[in-house]
């Protein structure tokens, strides 16, 4: 895997581990000590991750962070999640089971300009610390929302619990936080499974590059 300074690549991101080892992995790759990324992927998710090569290309990185996203979530209906995900503690709120029709009016309420408050497990810094940090040590946090926009977003399946989406945004969206929030819209409650994020702006899962064996 060859990397060129001054230029922007995109990685195939596997699930299980962060960005930063990533990041990493690619300066010990490359010999390249100046490399960045553009969008955080969690650990539990998978998919394009933009990485800038050089001190040129890392000056791009806020102009990547703007670009659009789209993403296929796994949502879990029927509990919450302490993370918002399928790693944190489970907590079951109800076996009533949403008809087809109940969960495509529930959408469209989520397109739009809509303000969206990010997962506590999340990097965003409260008082100079990490939110993630904070709740670990049992911290009780209130995040402010953030408006965020969502272009649109396409029903790909649902067989309860297990319904699947594909979700076109821009910058900014936690798609935890969405799932999180249309368990609340649809009173049983709902959680990430599972994250892939299928393109940032022109970077596309097809022409990403995929890391060699670690």
């Amino acid at each position: 895997m060859l990397f060129e300074e001054g230029k922007v690549y995109a990685i195939n991101k596997p699930k299980g581990i962060s960005s930063f080892q990533v990041i990493r992995q690619l300066k010990k790759i490359s010999g390249i000590l100046r490399i960045g990324h553009a969008g955080t992927l969690d650990p539990l998710a998978s998919g394009v991750l933009v990485v800038a090569v050089g001190r040129a290309a890392t000056k791009t990185i806020s102009s990547l962070m703007a670009e659009d996203k789209v993403y296929l979530a796994t949502l879990r209906l029927g509990a919450t999640s302490s993370t918002d995900d399928d790693e944190g503690e489970k907590t079951l709120v109800s076996d009533r089971i949403p008809n087809l029709a109940e969960i495509q009016n529930a959408l469209p309420t989520f397109i739009g300009t809509i303000a969206q408050v990010p997962p506590v497990f999340s990097a965003i810094k409260v008082s100079g610390k990490r939110s993630y940090a904070l709740a670990r040590k049992g911290v009780a946090i209130n995040l402010s929302p953030r408006p965020v926009t969502i272009y649109a977003i396409d029903l790909i399946s649902y067989d309860y619990p297990t319904l699947l989406l594909r979700i076109h945004c821009g910058k900014g969206v936690y798609i935890r936080s969405l799932a999180r929030d249309l368990g609340v819209s649809l009173k049983i409650g709902a959680y990430l499974t599972d994250l892939v994020r299928e393109r940032v702006g022109p970077y596309t899962l097809e022409n990403s590059l995929t890391l060699p064996p670690s």
